[in-house]
């Protein structure tokens, strides 16, 4: 079975996001969307609202996951025996930043990369971006599912 882990704060999830998954599933036999926690940081959306907003977003459909995880994510690939992870990439600064994770994620751990390139139509989106405008009581539907 090919598994991948789609990792994030996923706060909140975005058309983005959901984008990737979607243009990915063709690729995997199933997707993890594993939402990472770090108790350092400070959330607008709560963990259960974001779990759930992943939920809906994919209901229905059987090869998709959701999951919670704290620590590495590579130790989470290895716990979900993912051979996978799954990254979106908008901009060259997302490839700059991901290149090295993904190079170390190899070497120490053995888990490939798959990077897809975000489609033109939501490279623009960011949940830090939907976060501003939710703060800012700005109408953000547009931007989530």
């Amino acid at each position: 079975m090919k598994r991948a882990v789609f990792p994030g704060s996923f706060d909140p999830i975005t058309l983005g996001h959901v984008d990737i998954v979607e243009r990915a599933m063709p690729l995997f036999d199933e997707i993890i969307i594993a939402i990472g926690t770090n108790a350092a940081k400070k959330y607008m959306w709560s963990l259960e609202e974001r779990k759930a907003q992943i939920e809906k977003a994919f209901s229905g459909n059987s090869k998709i996951k959701v999951a919670v995880y704290e620590g590495l994510t590579a130790a989470f690939c290895k716990k979900m025996k993912a051979q996978f992870l799954l990254r979106g990439l908008r901009n060259p600064a997302d490839f700059t930043y991901e290149q090295t994770i993904a190079q170390a994620n190899q070497k120490v751990n053995g888990v490939e990369s798959v990077f897809i390139i975000s489609s033109p139509e939501y490279s623009f989106i960011s949940s830090s971006i939907v976060r501003d405008i939710a703060r800012n009581d700005g109408d953000f539907s547009s931007l989530v599912p």
